[in-house]
């Protein structure tokens, strides 16, 4: 038995001391501290995850495409390292793994279920608040870092995404620490936090592939500039700092690449079974162009609003994406201009400035991107910008109230206050029926809060501070009351918005529109009478919305035959299958409803089967695998237009005996499928094949056949 010890003279209870005297240390925090700063930053990261937890399980399994993977990989280690999107390998997710790797470990420990695979998106968004209070503290104030937590906590698009089960909540985690590393280095030159950057954007990379190096530029030329130390020790630590990210990014890359392809999963999302065409084709350059193999609708936005939206310099403040991210983002912009007026008297290395210019920069780049860019394009992506808009915010607000007696200061402060005010107004009012008495207390009490912050200067410090707290309670009202709505709301499928019914417009492939903040009814252009169907009746008028009442069926088109796209092309999934949850969209984006005895027929001998199922498109073989927990194989992975298997691989597989039954129904197409962008899937002949050939089993409304048994 092993015990301790302690040394001669050691005072009676030695033992339990150390820990009281540690936890006494946790909370008081720095001695240097008043005594309210660490239980305040407690308390900010229990009440944030205290409301993320809030209503979890509301949202099932999410994104039943991520989901998948994940149960895959808790089955499979090989799985779990590629991100197959089932335990048998058939084919990968289309991002690299590293955002699947921590949900896997907790369904490994846990077991498959809704808070086992959100839980640890929930801790990457308090992980988030608590580094972004950290970097903000650090060079400024307690309060500066607890203004930027709240905002963003409270910002509508995080309470989303870290609930979600997305790449997105890993990304925004690693791209805040690689600012906090990057600021570190900057205080004293030290390699090791240049290097520590590196290996954070290293990882970012295999969350989201080339999203991650969108901050690099402006942090890269900051450091150059303006670290403290010779310009050529700056070059070379930028060089260690860029092997670290090759090293760490790289090294799952190499491993795959040079993987023999015929023993590893196919690389969904490509053509050619290669994670390098991924990154630079699909997930890279056509997310800027709009020239993405295989995807659905897209390219070609421009200021007309087709593709994936309307692009242009004012595309984050629209009624697309305006009510996920924007409420605080005039004031970020002015508060950053603002801030760096205070501070550019300061020198080269000041670390004041070197903050504004590293957050700043890391919105003004990102945001430029997402504003421009033709291709794919979702509104949850904006959840990259909440720590950027939230550490301007914080840093700002205090740098100005410190400055507060000068006129112009105490100007800008109220300003920034009006600014917000205001454009909570304009935000609200896109949704008049949620909370309409809102828009003009959040108008007027902050307008109202910024007169007297603009006098700040010349008031009582206690009348000061209070026009500064409703100044930051009016300025958060907006976002706070969207926060709310979206923890109410349970979000599955592909294409999920913050906030309440309303709150989002755009975001669909092909000019379609997400309305909502429900992800609840996708509306094509055109509409009846230009307008959509209903919410609720389930209609699809010729040219019209596909509205999934209550997450029933998506009804749409001809018999038989799946809801049309613009051009002609049409969202496969009219060959049956239970279609259910919001945002159906014909199983592309969100997969099927499957029922008891479409379970107990896929688990029947399940296994004697490498997979249970095949079935065209992620999603819709997705829902099946969560609800048997055994395999089954996504014919062309997401969209169904990867060439994987090819026609003739399915039917050697067949003839082998490894796949039971087939899925009739789901996304995709490839050649001939229609709607997708030149994918040289073969989905529809392989389907066509199968009904030929193979006896027809019919359950409830779902439609499967039987590989093991001919047709007669």
């Amino acid at each position: 038995m092993t015990t301790t010890s302690y040394p001669a003279g050691a005072p009676e209870g030695a033992a339990t001391a150390r820990p009281r005297a540690a936890a006494a240390r946790l909370w008081r925090g720095r001695t240097t501290d008043p005594a309210w700063v660490r239980p305040a930053f407690l308390g900010l990261l229990l009440l944030t995850l205290l409301t993320y937890l809030w209503n979890l399980s509301a949202s099932g399994y999410a994104n039943s495409f991520y989901s998948a993977a994940v149960q895959a990989g808790s089955a499979s280690w090989k799985a779990m390292f590629f991100g197959s999107l089932d335990s048998a390998n058939a084919i990968t997710v289309d991002k690299p793994p590293a955002a699947l790797w921590p949900m896997a470990l907790s369904v490994r420990l846990f077991g498959l279920g809704s808070w086992q695979i959100l839980l640890p998106e929930v801790l990457m968004g308090v992980g988030t608040v608590a580094v972004l209070y950290a970097a903000v503290r650090r060079r400024f104030s307690p309060a500066a870092g607890l203004i930027a937590g709240a905002v963003l906590a409270l910002t509508p698009v995080a309470a989303l995404m870290f609930r979600f089960n997305n790449p997105d909540a890993l990304l925004a985690l690693l791209m805040t620490a690689t600012v906090y590393c990057v600021l570190r280095a900057l205080e004293d030159a030290r390699t090791k936090w240049l290097v520590w950057a590196g290996v954070a954007v290293g990882f970012a990379f295999l969350t989201k592939t080339l999203q991650a190096f969108l901050i690099l530029p402006p942090l890269a030329v900051l450091y150059a500039v303006c670290a403290p130390t010779t310009v050529r020790k700056r070059l070379g630590q930028l060089a260690l700092s860029g092997l670290a990210t090759v090293v760490s990014g790289g090294w799952w890359v190499a491993v795959v690449e040079l993987w023999p392809a015929s023993s590893r999963p196919y690389i969904g999302g490509s053509q050619h079974n290669s994670f390098l065409e991924l990154t630079f084709g699909y997930n890279g350059l056509g997310r800027i162009n709009g020239d993405e193999t295989g995807s659905v609708g897209g390219g070609g936005a421009g200021r007309g609003g087709g593709g994936w939206g309307t692009t242009g310099l004012d595309r984050m403040f629209g009624s697309e994406v305006g009510g996920q991210i924007s409420w605080l983002l005039p004031a970020a912009l002015l508060l950053l201009v603002a801030g760096l007026v205070v501070t550019w008297r300061g020198p080269r290395t000041d670390t004041g400035r070197a903050a504004f210019l590293a957050w700043g920069g890391a919105l003004l780049m990102t945001a430029g991107i997402f504003s421009f860019m033709a291709g794919i394009f979702h509104q949850y992506y904006t959840v990259a910008l909440a720590p950027y808009v939230a550490a301007l915010v914080g840093m700002g607000v205090t740098v100005l109230w410190e400055e507060r007696t000068r006129l112009a200061a105490a100007a800008v402060l109220g300003a920034s206050v009006a600014l917000t005010a205001w454009w909570s107004y304009v935000l609200l009012g896109r949704t008049p029926d949620y909370l309409p008495w809102l828009r003009w207390a959040a108008l007027t009490v902050g307008l109202a809060a910024a007169a007297g912050l603009a006098l700040a200067g010349r008031l009582d410090r206690r009348l000061a501070l209070g026009a500064a707290g409703v100044g930051l309670v009016v300025s958060l009202a907006g976002p706070f009351a969207y926060t709310v709505s979206t923890l109410r709301t349970g979000h599955t499928g592909s294409i999920v918005t913050a906030g309440p019914a309303g709150a989002s417009m755009g975001g669909g492939p092909g000019g379609g529109r997400m309305r909502g903040g429900t992800g609840g009814e996708f509306v094509f252009p055109g509409g009846q009478n230009g307008r959509p169907a209903q919410a609720g009746q389930g209609q699809m008028p010729q040219g019209g919305a596909m509205v999934p009442p209550g997450g029933g069926a998506p009804q749409g088109g001809r018999a038989g035959m799946p809801p049309q796209l613009p051009g002609g092309g049409r969202f496969p999934g009219g060959m049956g299958g239970e279609r259910g949850g919001p945002g159906g969209m014909g199983g592309l984006l969100n997969g099927a409803r499957v029922s008891a005895k479409a379970k107990s027929l896929l688990t029947t001998d399940a296994d004697g089967f490498t997979w249970v199922a095949a079935a065209v498109g992620s999603q819709n073989a997705a829902s099946y695998q969560l609800a048997t927990e055994k395999p089954v194989m996504a014919i062309g992975g997401f969209n169904g237009s990867d060439p994987s298997p090819t026609l003739a691989q399915f039917k050697k597989y067949v003839a082998e005996g490894k796949i039971h039954y087939f899925i009739a129904g789901g996304g995709g197409g490839g050649v001939g499928g229609g709607g997708m962008r030149g994918g040289q899937g073969g989905a529809t002949s392989l389907a066509t094949w199968v009904a030929a050939t193979f006896t027809k089993v019919t359950v409830g409304s779902a439609t499967f056949y039987d590989l093991t048994a001919p047709a007669k």
